[in-house]
């Protein structure tokens, strides 16, 4: 596959709705840690079901135009964001503890889930193009 196939029209489709994902799911995870003083797992794991509830519905109909049957992508979009969210956060949060050893956790934690958003985003993306939404073979 060409990198330009990578970056067409559907990858900025995939981009716009993902500002929408990350303005409710951003919000809530920061809301739940640091106002309920929720953990990091329940929090940044509260920012992908709500967020991804969102996604399945934007990115199904609008990014991808998927006619498929719920019961053949749902499936794999759950097995998706599951994996995604547990390599980003996964690989985000000792990487953070690292190289932030001497800064608070809270610090830790709060530069660990941002850095894990973004890892999440670049696994996302392939997963939703490439397994959950791919295109079918004439």
């Amino acid at each position: 596959m060409k990198i330009a196939k990578l970056f067409d029209r559907t990858f900025w489709k995939f981009i716009l709705v993902g500002v929408a994902n990350t303005i409710v799911g951003t919000g809530i995870m920061f809301l739940f840690y640091n106002v309920f003083h929720l953990s990091y797992w329940i929090s940044s794991a509260s920012n992908y079901v709500f967020g991804s509830i969102l996604s399945y519905f934007l990115n199904k109909l609008f990014t991808f135009k998927n006619k498929a049957n719920a019961k053949e992508t749902l499936p794999r979009f759950v097995i998706n964001i599951s994996l995604c969210y547990l390599l980003a956060y996964g690989l985000a949060k000792p990487l953070a503890m690292r190289l932030l050893s001497g800064m608070t956790v809270t610090v830790q934690e709060n530069v660990a889930m941002l850095v894990g958003m973004c890892l999440f985003v670049g696994f996302n993306y392939l997963g939703q193009r490439f397994f959950v939404f791919r295109e079918k073979a004439e």
